[in-house]
């Protein structure tokens, strides 16, 4: 195995092993049922219903023999979906359905992953009381359907939510600082899942207030999401100034880089006399230039 599977499969077990300590701290154990819980909470609902369309994927994959696409199923599930969203979704709100809802979907995880991790998952396992071992442990099979509501609503807030951490990223926001956030043109759908989630909203993006209008002013950071635009004033927040010069040399920078690699690579003498990793290196190094250019000026967009 390379070292960069190594290293790969390293980082997985440590996102799932920090998970199930966040887990048990918050007073979640083993899973008392094999069928998924009965859940009102949309969030529970959701990760209810990404366990079924995972499942669905690992049966289908496993069906016509390709462990690969076993591997990504389960890969971005539980470290995008679970360990990432909805770990971070249900900090500090405990009650007792969400820790139903939580230790029954980690044990499907922890019996999804043993055919591919089985040392880690059996550690797992065996740290809450259990009836059987994770060896003879049913294949999971929840009898719950993916709830379409559930589903557009918490889809639509991690959306969110990323393309605002993103910009707080790109625009060097100070993770301490809260924001207020003006949503222009936005849907009546739009309007009320703001209601629904703005506690949720808040802690993870990190706002100060959440407002139904136009940001009227300028030096505000924009994203988009479906038919609505978010502002985010930065005045006083960071150097509006400062920032943008930063931006448009770094953008001018990763764009002369990028027309440098890609006239190399319209060279024939280059293409088909330099060895084929110098080549593949070129293409790689241009790629990411292209989309470094893109991301700050996409940045610099968004700052007005």
């Amino acid at each position: 195995m390379s070292e960069q599977r190594v290293e790969g499969y390293r980082n997985f077990a440590t996102k799932l092993w920090n998970a199930a300590r966040f887990l048990q701290m918050n007073g979640v154990g083993a899973s008392d049922s094999i069928a998924a819980p009965t859940a009102d909470l949309p969030v529970n609902r959701w990760i209810i219903g990404e366990v079924v369309d995972t499942l669905g994927k690992l049966d289908k994959a496993f069906d016509e023999l390709r462990y690969d696409e076993m591997a990504d199923a389960i890969y971005h599930f539980v470290w995008g979906t679970f360990c990432d969203w909805y770990v971070e979704l249900i900090k500090g709100a405990f009650d007792q359905e969400t820790k139903r809802v939580a230790a029954w979907a980690f044990d499907q995880i922890l019996v999804m992953l043993h055919p591919l991790m089985p040392f880690i998952t059996e550690e797992l396992w065996n740290a809450s009381e259990r009836p059987y071992e994770l060896i003879v442990a049913k294949w999971p099979a929840p009898e719950a359907q993916v709830d379409p509501y559930a589903k557009a609503e918490l889809d639509w807030l991690v959306r969110l939510v990323g393309e605002i951490r993103s910009a707080r990223t790109e625009l060097n926001v100070p993770p301490s600082a809260k924001l207020n956030l003006f949503a222009a043109d936005a849907s009546d759908e739009t309007a009320a899942r703001l209601d629904r989630n703005h506690a949720m909203l808040s802690r993870l993006a990190r706002l100060e207030s959440i407002q139904l209008s136009t940001f009227p002013g300028k030096g505000a950071a924009q994203v988009v999401v479906d038919e609505a635009t978010f502002a985010l004033p930065l005045e006083g927040v960071i150097d509006l100034a400062s920032e943008r010069d930063r931006l448009s040399k770094g953008a001018a920078a990763a764009e002369k880089e990028r027309d440098s690699l890609a006239q190399r690579l319209s060279n024939p003498n280059f293409t088909e006399r330099a060895k084929p990793e110098a080549v593949e290196k070129a293409r790689t190094d241009h790629g990411a230039k292209a989309a470094e250019a893109e991301r700050l000026r996409a940045a610099l967009e968004r700052l007005g």
